[in-house]
Order: C-alpha cells, then sequence, then structure tokens
C-alpha cells in the first residue's frame, strides 16, 4: 500500500472518530449505541465543512493542519445536529 492509500485509511478513520466524538459531544448515543455509519458520513462531511472554516477563519485556504483537525470535529458536530434536528422533524411529521 502506498502513502496515498495510507492517506486514505487515516482520513476514513479520523472521520469515525470525529463523527463518534459529535454524537458523544450532542448526547445522541452512548458507546455502545453508537451508529457508526452516521458517524463516517458526519465525520468525512465535517471534515469538509470543518475544513472550510477553518480557511475561512485564518485565512490560510485548504491545507492541513493540527488545528484543522479541531475543526474537523466541530463540522462532524453541526453535521451530526444537522441530521438529528432532520431526523426529528421527520418522524413527528
Amino acid at each position: 500500500m502506498g502513502a496515498a492509500g495510507l492517506i486514505i485509511i487515516g482520513v476514513i478513520l479520523f472521520g469515525m472518530i470525529a463523527g463518534g466524538v459529535a454524537q458523544l459531544v450532542l448526547g445522541v448515543s452512548k458507546v455502545s449505541t453508537m451508529d457508526w455509519s452516521l458517524a463516517f458520513v458526519a465525520g468525512i462531511i465535517g471534515s469538509f465543512v470543518g475544513g472550510v472554516l477553518h480557511g475561512l477563519i485564518t485565512g490560510r485556504g485548504f491545507t492541513i493542519v493540527p488545528s484543522g483537525l479541531i475543526f474537523s470535529v466541530i463540522g462532524a458536530i453541526i453535521v451530526t445536529a444537522l441530521w438529528t434536528w432532520y431526523k426529528k422533524g421527520k418522524i413527528a411529521r
């Protein structure tokens, strides 16, 4: 496996961790009932959202820096909160 493959695996793993942390922070689930598909999607999309926010706030553009990891978790929290809000609204109708 080359460097690109390791980077992809790293992004997927970090995305799942960020999405899981988002679920725990929001109280959506506990560790034993974690929705890993939501964690994966929220982590990947949240990393993108967090990267955009980081680029806009710092003016650095789209670079990978350690502080960007914090924004990835923040992005995952935003995505998880929006998905939970949408899902609750859909069930209530």
